[in-house]
């Protein structure tokens, strides 16, 4: 990403004047600068062969592709003390199209609404003694690219596959390969979104702009609403995952992605961006897709987050506040149950999740496989890379 924003990005940059963020500047011009002089960094040296190499700071930009590896590890190192010997199941909300346009101009609010409304169309449904009668833990992770980029606002949601009953006082296991009715998350996931867009209307929280001007009139928003209501909306139950390694592994995964990795461009050239990705439609091929460099860097600035926006979000028994006591709660509610551990993880597993998800441990000489050593500062270069106004 960073060589095709340092040879296109200024060219972009001048094709968008008046039109490009700041937010997007800013994630340009870290991406460029990122693990570059610009940035400083230090010198490592080998306590047994002397061998040294200059390590370059990163951008941490939660849009670089290059950023994501040690952030994702240290999240995960986290997160695998809240798992329990449980199945968990995954669960994708999808917004159509039509709600997805309105999503794009007003991205804090309806992304807040989608995330919201989708755990709070799990936990009502497992609430319900119909279906399962208990409080869920649930992580929800938003995404907002398909493979080729578009815009396709989605939530994946990990949740437990049970939880305390109502009252507290025992576990509620759901059964072993089946969770909660899609067809009925399906409906009350539309009912709930929609219902918050309409208060966001009228609290006058939604702005629209160019082609969706005339949604600003209520009597057509509420027609848009209507149209909406009508459609079947997209919600996606998968398989259970085995255990809690598996669990890891999927979050590690998806937690921490962007809208697409350094690992799928295949070739930047005559303008052009070729990238790997995959057709789900017609069996999860992998296919080669060649884009104008200005038209790629277009699609990948779509998914930057406002500021200060959380992408991860925890609720039910792992919401923040009280996270601690209710984990202690459901282990003691598993322990009266005398249930065996589901893919309990072995000693050491922390530090091998680590260097799996950061691809090598760095503190190891590349060349002889001793002890790396800091030794000294580089200074932040005082030739920085090509910067964007981001005022």
């Amino acid at each position: 990403m960073a060589d095709i924003f340092r040879r296109h990005g200024d060219a972009y940059r001048r094709a968008h004047e008046g039109r490009l963020g700041r937010t997007e500047r800013r994630v340009m011009s870290a991406i460029v600068a990122c693990r570059t002089a610009a940035l400083g960094g230090h010198v490592e040296a080998c306590d047994d062969c002397g061998a040294t190499r200059i390590a370059y700071n990163s951008c941490r930009n939660r849009h670089c592709p290059k950023c994501q590896g040690l952030a994702r590890a240290q999240w995960l190192a986290a997160r695998q003390a809240e798992l329990l010997p449980i199945p968990y199941f995954h669960v994708v909300f999808t917004l159509p199209s039509a709600a997805a346009t309105i999503a794009f101009q007003n991205k804090a609010v309806v992304y807040a609404i989608l995330m919201r409304t989708a755990a709070e169309t799990l936990s009502t449904i497992a609430a319900d003694p119909r279906h399962l009668g208990a409080e869920l833990g649930v992580t929800a992770v938003l995404h907002t690219w398909g493979q080729t980029l578009q815009h396709h606002p989605h939530v994946h949601c990990v949740a437990s596959g049970g939880g305390p009953s109502l009252d507290g006082k025992r576990w509620v296991a759901c059964r072993k390969d089946f969770f909660l009715p899609v067809q009925v998350l399906s409906r009350l996931f539309r009912r709930l979104f929609l219902a918050e867009m309409h208060k966001a209307f009228n609290a006058g929280s939604l702005i629209f702009c160019g082609d969706l001007a005339k949604l600003a009139h209520p009597v057509i928003f509420a027609r848009q609403l209507d149209a909406l209501r009508r459609l079947d909306w997209v919600v996606y139950a998968k398989p259970p995952f085995g255990g809690p390694e598996q669990v890891l592994a999927y979050l590690g995964r998806y937690t921490h992605r962007v809208a697409i990795a350094n690992n799928r461009l295949l070739a930047l050239d005559e303008g052009s961006v070729r990238f790997a990705w995959k057709d789900y439609r017609h069996g999860g091929h992998t296919k080669v897709m060649a884009l104008e460099a200005g038209e790629f860097i277009r699609r990948f600035l779509l998914h930057t987050l406002p500021d200060g926006f959380h992408r991860i979000r925890h609720y039910g028994f792992l919401a923040n506040g009280a996270r601690t006591e209710r984990l202690d709660q459901c282990r003691g509610l598993l322990d009266d149950m005398a249930l065996p551990s589901v893919g309990a993880e072995s000693p050491g597993a922390h530090d091998a999740y680590d260097r799996k998800l950061t691809w090598r441990d760095f503190a190891i000489c590349p060349a002889c496989g001793g002890a790396m050593q800091r030794v000294a500062i580089v200074p932040r270069s005082s030739v920085s890379p090509v910067r964007y106004d981001t005022s």
